[in-house]
């Protein structure tokens, strides 16, 4: 099983949307999505894990992976709708993730509503339209 992604640029905010189940099957696509994240934008990204099913371990670990690689570029991570089935443990030398109860939450603290349609995004074959 892999995951599908969606991932939309609102002015200087960045969201990127996954589905399915992140586990290790999946880490590679997961990496990929981060790469195009990194080339196309500038401010922080919100993580949006309102469709995802649940994450193994290899799979929080691509999500603290992900986290080094944006503050690399000057870009911060956040997290909305964790999966229930846990929390994402960072290790000591990760940057700081902000966790949102959703995506809502996390529009809001960035002074921002739900993100309007139009706004140019890229996503995989397998996201619904």
């Amino acid at each position: 099983m892999t995951i599908d992604w969606r991932y939309t640029l609102e002015q200087e905010l960045g969201i990127l949307s996954v589905a399915g189940y992140l586990g290790p099957e999946a880490v590679r696509r997961f990496t990929g999505a981060i790469g195009w994240v990194v080339a196309r934008g500038s401010g922080p990204v919100v993580l949006d894990l309102t469709e995802l099913r649940g994450w193994s371990a290899e799979g929080q670990v691509a999500i603290t992976e992900a986290a080094r690689r944006l503050a690399g570029s000057g870009r911060g991570l956040e997290l909305a709708a964790i999966p229930a089935d846990g929390s994402l443990v960072p290790t000591a030398d990760c940057p700081d993730i902000p966790v949102h109860c959703d995506l809502d939450t996390a529009l809001a603290a960035h002074g921002r509503g739900p993100v309007p349609e139009g706004q140019q995004e890229w996503r995989t074959d397998g996201w619904p339209a």
